[in-house]
């Protein structure tokens, strides 16, 4: 009976013992058998010691898609005299291969001491790029000698991996001067890829202001160029300068591609700037660029972080097709608005859908089960996770449940498995039930919890901040001025409250008791009225959220001037009646905030989005979607 699925063999008869029909045979080869019973056929036929042959077995072993290097290593070796073609394609595997790039050093070095051949302008580009991932600046240097003394400076392709192995290996200068003088040469393109290379290496050193002084003298910029820097600016988290590049290259003509609109969209997701990430939508629909899953996802995020969890419900509705980042995406987002019933509803939807959930959709899912509540649940599907999938737990999986139990009250539970987990914990877990300890008033637990912080990172602010906060919150002045002591003996800073909200396009930031607004007097009369009516609403400020031992009129004081409110007061006072606000903080809100605008946007018939370090705030006519369980 014949079967279908059963391969035919690519020497079904045998071809004539000659080098071209050999030679056509290896082009067409598909499958390591194929190539192996060709190869077998050179040898018994005695073409194998053609060069041609050789180097087409070699090749067809080691650059197509089902390579095998140590079988390709074979093949070379048992070459009696290796042409330049067979040393370069083997040097080549070795440097584009993930496990063996040191051996194309060892390959071009042996290569060195052959009477018969030497490197070439194809040779030295590969050899280059292994120095440059393996970082043997020597090995470089040396390599660089031989591109001179051969007369190979001048071949574009070589400088091109010149000076990307000098700026993977940290030599700016050396990198520097060889695009300088390639600026001798009319090839623009060719520029334009050495200065993206040089820009590239300034980002990988942190010397991003060297990067910036290399763009900007750039006379003629590709997508490539613009694309880069938007892409490591928002990688580093300078996202206000990624938005800056994108927008400058608006200004100056140059049509955004795919590749801009997945770069620029994380940074604007960061900072919640919903107006600029529904321009973007807008244009990929605008300009045909087709949303697939991975500017899909982009959008889902961008949508989730900026506050419009339904938009991004409907973009991933819209998908051709969904994968587990696509999933993850909307899951995730779903989590951080604490709408967990229905992140847990998606989850069951791709598993009755058939697409395997991977760790980072688990994530997303204790996350939901972790903001609100959802205990048995989060347990059930950490299980899920274990026994059905076969999934292995990851500390950030460790880090749901912590934060899950800690949110829940079930504190010593929580120390319990941070105690015990199989991974070592680190200062994210600690943190998280740091500030439990806090939420609920245990000071033993968290005592605990921070001298194991403390051991582990003693120059993180935010641990000692949380600390501090605990034995504020029970009234304990005497350790709270010690701890902040120890702060200041040890240099410790904490980061300071800062929110943002933007208006019109632009991204406005305050900070507590911030004046430098060109419009603070405006701002500063809206927050007295702000407070004046919250005060007629039967308002009393919070003053156990200010955590100084002042007396409680300056603790109220210090209430009304957080950053939080200064940004919501600008918005009321720079956008018409019914506009909703999206306001973002870099820290957890604190809950005199929480409480006064639950009851501004009742006042002013606002609906008041805010996005603090953990989750989604949505504040409407006197209610929090959190139901205070945050």
């Amino acid at each position: 009976m014949h079967n279908s699925n059963i391969s035919t063999p690519l020497l079904a008869s045998p071809p004539t013992s000659s080098s071209p029909s050999v030679i056509s045979l290896l082009k067409i080869s598909k499958t390591p058998r194929d190539l192996r019973q060709l190869h077998a056929l050179a040898i018994k036929t005695g073409l194998f010691r053609d060069p041609l042959i050789a180097a087409e077995v070699l090749r067809s072993s080691v650059l197509f898609k089902h390579r095998d290097l140590r079988y390709g290593r074979s093949v070379f070796d048992q070459m009696p005299e290796p042409n330049c073609f067979s040393w370069n394609t083997l040097i080549r595997a070795y440097a584009e291969s993930d496990d063996s790039p040191f051996e194309a050093l060892v390959l071009f070095s042996r290569m060195l001491l052959c009477e018969n051949t030497q490197p070439n302008q194809f040779t030295f580009p590969s050899a280059l790029k292994a120095c440059a991932l393996v970082e043997a600046i020597e090995a470089g240097k040396q390599i660089h000698g031989h591109v001179i003394k051969l007369g190979w400076g001048g071949d574009a392709f070589v400088l091109t991996n010149l000076v990307r192995m000098y700026a993977f290996c940290g030599f700016m200068e050396d990198a520097q001067k060889l695009v300088e003088k390639s600026s001798l040469f009319p090839d623009n393109e060719a520029s334009i890829v050495l200065h993206n290379i040089l820009i590239d290496g300034y980002f990988r050193l942190g010397m991003v202001e060297h990067a910036r002084k290399v763009f900007d003298r750039m006379e003629n910029k590709s997508v490539v160029s613009w694309n880069g820097m938007i892409s490591k600016y928002a990688q580093i988290g300078y996202l206000k300068e990624a938005i800056s590049v994108f927008r400058q290259m608006q200004l100056e003509g140059v049509k955004h591609n795919y590749v801009t609109l997945v770069s620029v969209l994380p940074a604007i997701a960061r900072l919640g700037a919903l107006e600029l990430g529904e321009w973007v939508h807008a244009y990929a629909e605008k300009n045909n660029i087709e949303v697939d899953d991975v500017l899909g996802s982009a959008l889902v995020d961008m949508y989730s972080k900026c506050g419009n969890i339904d938009k991004a419900v409907q973009v991933f509705e819209k998908l051709p097709k969904h994968n587990p980042i696509t999933w993850s995406s909307v899951i995730g987002g779903l989590a951080m608005h604490g709408r967990a019933n229905e992140a847990i509803d998606y989850f069951r939807r791709m598993e009755k859908d058939g697409v395997t959930p991977t760790d980072v959709v688990f994530i997303g899912v204790l996350n939901a089960c972790s903001h609100a509540g959802l205990v048995a649940e989060g347990r059930s599907y950490l299980d899920r996770m274990v026994k059905l999938y076969g999934l292995s737990p990851r500390i950030e999986h460790y880090g749901c449940l912590v934060d899950m139990l800690g949110r829940a009250g079930l504190l010593e539970e929580a120390e319990e498995l941070l105690l015990n987990m199989p991974v070592k914990p680190d200062h994210v877990i600690y943190k998280a039930l740091l500030a439990s300890c806090k939420r609920h008033g245990n000071a033993k637990i968290g005592m605990h919890i921070a001298n194991r912080l403390m051991e582990q990172v003693s120059d993180d602010g935010d641990s000692y901040v949380l600390l501090s906060n605990l034995f504020a919150s029970l009234g304990d002045w005497g350790n709270v001025a010690k701890v902040r002591l120890l702060m200041k003996k040890l240099d410790v800073r904490k980061d300071p409250g800062c929110s943002w909200i933007t208006v019109n396009g632009k991204i406005h930031e305050f900070v507590v008791e911030d004046y430098s607004h060109p419009q603070s007097k405006e701002i500063y009369l809206m927050l007295e009225e702000m407070t004046d009516k919250l005060q007629e609403a039967g308002y009393v400020p919070d003053t156990t959220q200010v955590l100084l031992n002042i007396d409680e009129e300056k603790k109220e004081m210090a209430l009304f001037y957080h950053s939080e409110k200064i940004a919501i007061a600008f918005g009321l006072i720079s956008t018409s009646p019914g506009t909703t606000l999206h306001v973002v903080k870099n820290l957890r809100i604190c809950g005199d905030c929480h409480s006064s605008t639950k009851l501004i946007s009742k006042i002013y018939g606002r609906k008041i989005i805010v996005r603090d370090r953990s989750r989604f705030h949505h504040f409407d006519n006197g209610v929090c979607s959190c139901n205070e369980y945050w």
